[in-house]
């Protein structure tokens, strides 16, 4: 990551001749905000002098509390690629502040930022590569989005039957130009759904690169006439869209999940990794797959991960550990969807993954067989249990475990938790089309 001083900023904001900048955060859902600003802003914004209104922001605070303000992390510099008829962009992430100077602790970014120092203090730097998945479809005469699409591909597919292709290509180099290294990209599995894969890097810059990553990806559906959607399971019958997260630790320079010595090449760190997400996972499921759409797509036979297991061998497991070793050796969650606030979701699975190591924890046995052709009776039998099949299953076990409040703190919990049982309760008392398709003329 290119690493600026505010002179640096104001330099090539002038050089470029930029005449806005948008300082980006985030609400407690991920969702991306921006306060956009002329660049004679610029130095007053460096500054930390930009104030907003908090309160009309999703689990922020009350309006008597609504004075914030945004420090610009100079190292998320960038400018945007695509021009517009008022000219070039450039963008800041910022981290919000109270009025009193201290971190707003219920901003995203500063409850990874402070899970991130408990790890530095025990000696470790987190490494993560996110695999973000999404549907590319068609939008209506209105520009409306829609779930339909004329595209016929599968599973690394090409053209012509992959009509998102130019789309992806446009993506990837927009991305390129943003200092991403994209890896790979190619049609997923399902009609109209695609991947792309961008080298991982230090939690916080991986968790502002998926927002950058949702933006472009939005923007370049957007030009080319279709509309991007990171909905975790947009059709039925169809594979929903993942983010599966490979994480690692570091230390002194080593990858602490590697030991040469070890048969598995697994370090003992690892194992104790493992342990302590596999304990806390359904607690943090409300986070890592948050709407009531994500479990739609934890379901058997679309290779969405629905029982709590671990494997060296398939993909049919929660955690996977990739065959890779060396500096390359990593472990890989399968449940989450790209709908989750990125900062909280690896907040809280490396604060899982660090009490797993504090507290010694020993994970069970790896499970070689594939757990979808097992019977019910020999999952219980070899100690597998089930990831939440609701949100609103998930807000339960999310509130019946406190390690989680301790991650988030307790204003974050308290908006999160009263917001996700607010949507379950619209939802399950909303009547849906299958329920008028289903009942209507029978009874």
């Amino acid at each position: 990551m290119a690493k600026y001083t505010k002179e640096d900023i104001l330099r090539i904001l002038e050089e470029n001749d930029v005449k806005f900048i948008r300082l980006q955060f985030t609400d407690i859902f991920g969702t991306l905000k921006n306060v956009a600003i002329t660049r004679s802003q610029a130095r007053k914004a460096l500054d930390n002098e930009c104030m907003f209104d908090g309160s009309s922001i999703e689990g922020f605070v009350r309006i008597e509390e609504s004075d914030m303000y945004l420090q610009p992390d100079l190292d998320t510099f960038c400018l945007l690629p695509w021009h517009t008829q008022h000219g070039k962009i450039a963008r800041l992430i910022c981290d919000v502040y109270k009025k009193n100077g201290e971190p707003f602790e219920g901003d995203p970014r500063y409850i990874l930022r402070k899970t991130l120092q408990e790890a530095a203090d025990m000696g470790y730097t987190f490494n993560v590569g996110p695999e973000c998945e999404f549907f590319l479809f068609n939008t209506d005469e209105h520009g409306h989005p829609t779930t339909v699409t004329h595209d016929t591909a599968g599973y690394f597919d090409m053209g012509p039957s992959d009509l998102g292709e130019s789309c992806r290509r446009e993506i990837c180099l927009t991305l390129e130009e943003m200092g991403f290294e994209i890896e790979a990209s190619h049609h997923e599995c399902a009609v109209a759904q695609h991947e792309i894969d961008f080298k991982y890097s230090d939690a916080l810059s991986a968790a502002d690169n998926i927002l950058t990553f949702k933006m472009v990806v939005k923007s370049a559906a957007d030009s080319h006439g279709l509309c991007a959607t990171f909905m975790p399971k947009p059709l039925f019958g169809q594979a929903g869209s993942g983010m599966h997260t490979n994480m690692s630790l570091f230390s002194n320079g080593k990858n602490a999940f590697y030991d040469p010595e070890s048969p598995t090449g697994l370090s003992r760190i690892a194992y104790k990794f493992i342990a302590g997400i596999l304990a806390h996972i359904r607690g943090m499921s409300a986070l890592t797959n948050p709407l009531v759409n994500s479990y739609k797509r934890l379901v058997p036979g679309y290779e969405a991960p629905c029982y709590i297991a671990w494997t060296a061998s398939n993909r049919s497991a929660l955690v996977r550990v990739p065959a890779t070793r060396g500096m390359g050796t990593r472990v890989e969650l399968r449940s989450p969807d790209p709908a989750c606030n990125p900062y909280l979701e690896l907040a809280v699975l490396l604060a899982a993954g660090l009490e797993g190591i504090r507290k010694d924890m020993t994970p069970p046995e790896p499970v070689s067989a594939n757990i979808y052709d097992m019977s019910e009776q020999e999952r219980l039998e070899n100690g597998i249990e089930n990831l939440p099949s609701t949100l609103l299953e998930a807000i339960n076990y999310m509130k019946a475990d406190p390690f989680i409040r301790e991650v988030l703190g307790d204003h974050a919990y308290d908006k999160y938790t009263e917001a996700k049982k607010l949507e379950w309760d619209e939802y399950s008392t909303r009547v849906s089309q299958w329920e008028i398709d289903r009942y209507l003329s029978k009874f």
